[in-house]
């Protein structure tokens, strides 16, 4: 495995506030890396952070080796205006592609394919000419990730990726974001509060909250102080 991403004495905040200092981390190729904290503790701070959407208040991210940051797919929180999108599920997937046109303002046909396919990996193609909004939460977060992945090449973020879903809904989002990991050896990071998920899908955990409280193995994670704590809190660990 290669090194894609390191995060080196990382601080993050507003306006010159710090959420949250101190993170060192790296994400290696085909990882599956779980970010875990209270509400408010700064994980979509370092996502946005991640993308150059918002710049850190010290320290360096670094893409290196095989991926850029306009070859990530990206996941975020959905809003009610976004929701009630008026466009074609097939409309939204191929935008993903938008990257890729450069100054061309129509998709190719290797464009078309790619969202084609990712609409059959993700079961979504019989949904191709509905409209967005008439759809349900499970169905949208699937067109949208089926975006993402037009987008992405190496790796996807994700950002509390099955909020507002039913259990149904959400472990099978779940199982199709692992499959994209497993089978498809796509790099995941994924901000959550879900630590029965984090517990049955991690590879790696990083639990920020002020400052970086731990990184490191799924496994070393749950015999740690702050694992076993934020189990506790958190709900416990699933039967399966």
């Amino acid at each position: 495995m290669s090194t894609l991403l390191k995060c080196e004495d990382v601080s993050l905040g507003y306006e010159g506030s710090v959420v949250t200092k101190g993170l060192n981390f790296t994400v290696e190729s085909g990882d599956y890396l779980f970010i875990l904290g209270e509400n408010g503790s700064g994980k979509s701070t370092l996502i946005k952070a991640l993308l150059g959407l918002k710049p850190q208040l010290s320290g360096e991210i670094n893409f290196v080796g095989e991926v850029k940051k306009n070859e990530i797919g990206y996941l975020p929180q959905q809003t009610m205006v976004q929701r009630d999108f008026p466009a074609s599920v097939k409309e939204i997937v191929q935008s993903g592609c938008v990257n890729r046109c450069g100054i061309r303002p129509f998709y190719n046909k290797e464009e078309k394919k790619l969202a084609k396919d990712m609409m059959e990996r993700l079961e979504i193609t019989h949904l191709a000419n509905r409209c967005y909004r008439e759809l349900s939460g499970g169905q949208q977060q699937r067109v949208l990730l089926a975006r993402a992945l037009c987008a992405a090449r190496k790796m996807i973020l994700l950002d509390e990726p099955v909020t507002g879903l039913d259990p149904k809904a959400s472990n099978e989002m779940y199982e199709l974001i692992d499959g994209l990991n497993k089978k498809d050896n796509i790099t995941v990071i994924m901000v959550s509060h879900d630590m029965n998920a984090a517990v049955k899908y991690a590879e790696h955990i990083l639990h920020i909250g002020g400052k970086q409280k731990f990184f490191g193995t799924k496994e070393d994670y749950l015999n740690s102080k702050i694992g076993k704590a934020f189990l506790s809190v958190m709900g416990g660990e699933d039967d399966d």
